[in-house]
């Protein structure tokens, strides 16, 4: 198995090319590139020239993350070609990530942290967000998290 998600990009890249599977090659040379650009950035930085799964995941995130974005606005502009465009970009990007947590799953783990924190209230959400975040990163988005604990703490 590879030991990173570019090496895993680049053999899959390679594959949609043979199977002419347009919207991964799409979605994948763009993901190659930003994880180029991410390492040139660190080796500019002086840090670690390689990037590390950390590293790896927060990228692919970013590239989901803006495509969400893009699909909101495209929504507002009436441009259904281009959300479907950018939704199946975001199935191709979703195969680098870690398997995502269910709503139940999500709900489990944000009652065990308000129990552990000892949250009792909306007061209490900061610290509850910061434990959730270290916690869940790269298998949840962050705003489903924030919905689920302002709920939990707002009936709780």
């Amino acid at each position: 198995m590879s030991d990173s998600i570019l090496d895993r990009v680049k053999e899959d890249l390679t594959q949609a090319m043979k199977d002419q599977d347009e919207v991964r090659r799409r979605a994948l040379r763009s993901l190659r590139a930003a994880l180029a650009n991410k390492e040139i950035e660190q080796r500019e930085e002086g840090t670690e020239s390689t990037l590390g799964t950390q590293e790896e995941l927060a990228v692919v995130q970013k590239q989901v993350k803006q495509r969400r974005d893009s699909i909101e606005q495209y929504e507002e502009a009436g441009r259904d070609d281009l959300v479907q465009k950018e939704r199946e970009e975001i199935e191709a990007l979703e195969d680098y990530l870690p398997d995502r947590l269910s709503d139940e799953e999500l709900a489990e783990r944000i009652d065990a942290i308000i129990e552990e924190v000892g949250a009792t209230s909306m007061a209490d959400m900061g610290p509850v967000m910061g434990r959730a975040m270290e916690e869940l990163r790269g298998r949840v988005d962050g705003n489903r998290v924030r919905k689920r604990v302002q709920n939990a703490l707002s009936n709780g």
